[in-house]
């Protein structure tokens, strides 16, 4: 019965994911403008570098491999960040901190349901995916990953080059960086991940005439903007003949980003 269930939410998945709207949670806004406190991501970074799989138009995740003291580290990473005010840091190691946290949950939650052959499958019986489900306490307030995303990093920033680096652990995701967000690194990173997934079949794929893009520019299309404006960001990061969005389709690949 669950997997009917299943298959009827994956059938309707697109209409599931266009429903999330940049909607501002206010107890997350403050900031400390004068702060210089750096947030150690270094056990995220490890983790990365000894598990994370570059190849040339992806990156996949050794979850099989993770060994227990690599799980341990990974949540005492998650309870250090939640132990700390990210109000009280300045605007760009708040946005390393939400964006490394993010990804790190993530991560945490395939690895706690593992064997799982998709993020879609975790949740409760009517749910797609487990992005409403509460999964960390930070200052007393019970957050999920819709939360992040869509009522703190979306609204804050304004930046739809957030879209390429959260990672949802599937094959149609903007890729995982190799490397952790930092203050001084994020906006390369940003530049990094844009030019990255646009430049992949599963951003930006052109067959003639015809456009398939990710169905992430179909869900989140308030973020880029009208038609044309979609274009022009597409085209600032495209190598070779600019795209033109005349005949445009859109997919996206669920698929668990596994390294096998």
């Amino acid at each position: 019965m669950r997997s009917l269930f299943a298959l009827i939410l994956l059938c309707l998945s697109p209409a599931i994911f266009a429903a999330p709207k940049a909607d501002l949670w206010p107890d997350w806004q403050p900031h400390n403008a004068a702060s210089t406190v750096q947030v150690d991501h270094s056990r995220w970074q490890q983790l990365l570098d000894k598990y994370l799989v570059t190849q040339p138009t992806q990156t996949l995740f050794r979850y099989r491999q993770v060994s227990d003291s690599d799980r341990y580290e990974l949540g005492r990473y998650v309870r250090d960040l939640s132990q700390s005010d990210p109000r009280q840091l300045n605007r760009r190691e708040q946005f390393a901190y939400w964006v490394n946290l993010y990804n790190a949950l993530t991560v945490k939650l395939i690895l706690d349901n593992y064997p799982v052959s998709s993020i879609t499958k975790l949740g409760g019986l009517f749910s797609f995916g487990p992005w409403d489900e509460e999964v960390i306490t930070i200052n007393g307030k019970a957050l999920t990953l819709n939360d992040i995303e869509h009522r703190i990093l979306r609204p804050i920033w304004q930046d739809p080059r957030i879209h390429y680096v959260v990672n949802c652990a599937s094959l149609g995701c903007p890729d995982l960086q190799p490397q952790a967000f930092t203050a001084a690194n994020a906006e390369a990173l940003l530049e990094q991940s844009a030019k990255r997934f646009i430049n992949s079949d599963k951003g930006v794929a052109v067959r003639g005439n015809r456009v398939r893009l990710s169905s992430i520019y179909d869900w989140y299309g308030s973020d880029f903007g009208t038609r044309a404006q979609l274009q022009r960001h597409l085209n600032r990061y495209r190598d070779g003949k600019p795209v033109t969005l005349n005949s445009v389709s859109y997919d996206y690949n669920w698929a668990l980003n596994e390294a096998r």
